[in-house]
């Protein structure tokens, strides 16, 4: 009786603390529920700048290592000249680079920077091409590494004019570096190409959507160093439809200093719809409204901007959105854009094809490369176009 009454009071004393291991083992499923609940909220939420994000840092790791990965080659303009672009490599014709400046980290603040400004290099040149052509006009033509159909659909369309109004004009197509899939394959596709149509200009920047700012300053810079001779520039995108006649009248009248024309923003709205593809933070960019802009399908500028843009965004906090950028820039600068009494001259939205209507419009954009190319040979034909 003595026994079973001490095993009893054992028994008993044992319980606080089987109820105590409970409680704990129940906080502990608890906290790990309200951890999980916590998480699956955030996925949901953000699932969009989730992505973009995890996007972009996979984009700046490739970047570091494959910049990090080369060495340095030839002549470097100092890094302090372009600040967030930092500097740009001088690399032979047609050539691979080997080449990075050692040590440059890729660190932005926000994923709505430039994703990663680095030391940039060119590795695929065409150096002589203006100062030995001295074309009038330089039409700059923005484009994937992959995409060679495009190239070529501009090639055989309006980038094979070559003398217009007496005037001479020159295509270049900017390129930036392939992802890591399949990359050496392209790359020497790429410089067989280069080989054969000596149009090819490729830095060294990991070309993406988000990078679009970093390819638009590259040819700032392009333009500055090594097409100085010539009058104006047009950056135009590959899937547009360009009439080159109508652009030259256009600026055989046109100013030969701060002349920058497309189909300029105004009063552009600032997107805050984290879910909007043209999504900018307030802590990024904290105004309602945006500077005047020229739209990137296409603007035309006069050579002495591409300097004064790079002096600019010395000053100018980056954003992805190229043509914002430059809004950003110009505005720094004090420079106005020029807007066209004829809205139509630019078109956002594709223009339904009409012979007489495609003879006076310069730039529209198309639903696809074959619209573009039948566009310009019915253009081309004999006969009157109204």
């Amino acid at each position: 009786m003595v026994e079973t009454t001490s095993k009893t009071r054992e028994r008993s004393l044992d319980i606080p603390e089987a109820v105590s291991e409970c409680r704990c083992s129940r906080l502990r499923i608890g906290f790990f529920l309200l951890i999980a609940s916590v998480m699956l909220v955030i996925y949901y939420v953000n699932l969009t700048e989730v992505g973009d994000l995890w996007s972009d840092t996979i984009q700046r790791i490739y970047n570091t290592t494959y910049n990090n990965s080369k060495r340095v080659a030839k002549t470097t303009i100092s890094a302090s000249s372009l600040d967030w672009t930092s500097a740009f490599f001088q690399v032979s014709e047609i050539s691979v680079s080997t080449s990075a400046l050692p040590g440059e980290q890729c660190t932005p603040e926000t994923t709505y920077h430039v994703a990663y400004p680095c030391v940039y290099h060119f590795i695929i040149n065409e150096s002589k091409r203006c100062e030995n052509e001295k074309p009038f006009l330089v039409l700059m033509v923005p484009v994937a590494p992959y995409n060679r159909e495009a190239r070529d659909a501009v090639r055989n369309t309006w980038g094979s004019e070559k003398m217009v109004m007496d005037k001479v004009v020159r295509v270049f197509f900017i390129l930036g570096q392939p992802g890591p899939e399949g990359r050496e394959e392209l790359q020497q596709k790429i410089l067989h190409e280069s080989k054969e149509y000596h149009d090819i200009i490729q830095s060294d920047f990991l070309d993406s959507y988000k990078n679009l700012t970093i390819k638009t300053m590259v040819i700032m810079n392009w333009l500055t160093t090594y097409c100085q001779n010539a009058s104006y520039a047009m950056k135009i995108d590959s899937d547009m439809f360009l009439n080159v006649n109508v652009l030259m009248n256009m600026l055989l009248n046109a100013p030969r200093e701060n002349y920058m024309t497309g189909l300029v923003a105004r009063g552009a709205i600032v997107l805050r719809n984290p879910q909007s593809k043209w999504f900018l933070p307030k802590d990024v960019f904290p105004e309602d409204f945006y500077p005047p802009y020229a739209l990137g399908l296409g603007y035309v500028l006069s050579m002495d901007i591409p300097e004064k843009l790079l002096e600019g965004s010395k000053h100018v906090k980056p954003v992805y959105i190229e043509d914002v950028y430059l809004g950003l820039c110009m505005r720094y600068m004090g420079i106005h854009y020029t807007s066209q009494a004829d809205q139509s001259l630019f078109n956002v939205f594709p223009v339904p094809y009409n012979r007489c209507r495609y003879s006076k419009l310069i730039a529209t954009t198309t639903h696809s490369l074959q619209e573009q190319v039948n566009s310009w040979i019915d253009l081309k034909k004999p006969g009157p176009t109204c």
